[in-house]
């Protein structure tokens, strides 16, 4: 089957919040390497409703893209790990993109499972990241919209759910933001200066049709956070890692088709993230995050 015949259709136009929009905004361009000559990942950008900056919204074919998670010694720690940074040549062959995990297990409230073990026990209600054998990759509450079967390689779990239905879910619009994870201050994140609500903060979800959609901005809070996935299509998110230090996205998109990803051919989804296409690679990155590479059924 060709790549063409078995991905998803493209993502339509996202109508941005406010008048007038920025230029691009909500307008889809591909980004990283081509699946047999398709587009995978599609971004564009939308400042979120009472925002001033844009965030970065990134969709993923799914059925072009399969996931892997990768685990840190920091976060969930526990290891030594089969998949853990720096990505091997071996995986940049096929990596199309990565992007962050979650807390650090102690904040998560929630659990972790890969590599066949519970590193910590998985929570009923948690908002979860499920990865199954062969790739495919879906989010949703533990027990409910995902539980454990014999197929699922990896549950990274990460606080309650920020999308459920397609809408924010009641505690993403609560006023309690301090429940959504300690933040930093405007200028530092040392521990004696106060936390800002509108804070580096990433999330992700999947759409009716099961594409995996990415967002991070640099001045959000966990509502604009849900807004910003449910206007892309999200009908279950979750939120990921906050603060400047943690979130990022980067597409790769090497000059030859089976060429290995690398820092030099890598993108940043929002230009002005502290971490980059080279996080990924380095010995010394000690957090956990989830790989998309081109599925081998749909790569020649």
């Amino acid at each position: 089957m060709s790549a063409a015949s078995s991905s998803l259709p493209t993502p339509a136009a996202l109508s941005p919040f406010d008048a007038p929009p920025l230029a691009g905004e909500g307008t889809w361009s591909p980004a990283g390497r081509r699946v047999a000559g398709v587009p995978a990942i599609y971004e564009t950008t939308l400042v979120p409703p009472g925002g001033t900056q844009p965030a970065g919204i990134a969709w993923m074919d799914t059925r072009l893209l399969s996931a892997r998670l990768y685990s840190g010694s920091v976060s969930p720690g526990g290891g030594p790990y089969a998949y853990t940074a720096p990505i091997q040549p071996a995986q940049a062959a096929s990596l199309v993109a990565a992007f962050n995990g979650g807390f650090i297990m102690n904040v998560a409230g929630g659990g972790y499972y890969t590599e066949g073990r519970v590193v910590d026990p998985l929570v009923v209600g948690a908002a979860s990241l499920v990865i199954y054998a062969g790739g495919g990759v879906t989010v949703g509450a533990w027990g409910s919209d995902v539980t454990m079967t014999p197929n699922v390689v990896s549950v990274r779990q990460n606080l309650v759910p920020l999308v459920a239905g397609g809408r924010p879910t009641p505690q993403a619009s609560s006023p309690d933001w301090q429940a959504w994870g300690a933040t930093c201050g405007a200028t530092s994140c040392a521990a004696s200066v106060p936390g800002i609500e509108h804070q580096w903060r990433s999330g992700v979800g999947v759409t009716a049709d099961g594409a995996l959609v990415y967002v991070e901005g640099p001045a959000l809070d966990p509502l604009q956070l849900a807004q910003l996935l449910v206007a892309a299509g999200v009908v279950r998110g979750m939120q990921l890692d906050i603060n400047p230090d943690w979130p990022v996205l980067a597409t790769y998109d090497p000059p030859t088709p089976g060429g290995l990803a690398a820092p030099s051919n890598g993108s940043k989804l929002v230009p002005s993230s502290v971490q980059g296409p080279w996080t990924f690679f380095e010995a010394w990155w000690a957090r956990d995050f989830i790989t998309m590479s081109v599925r081998s059924t749909v790569a020649g």
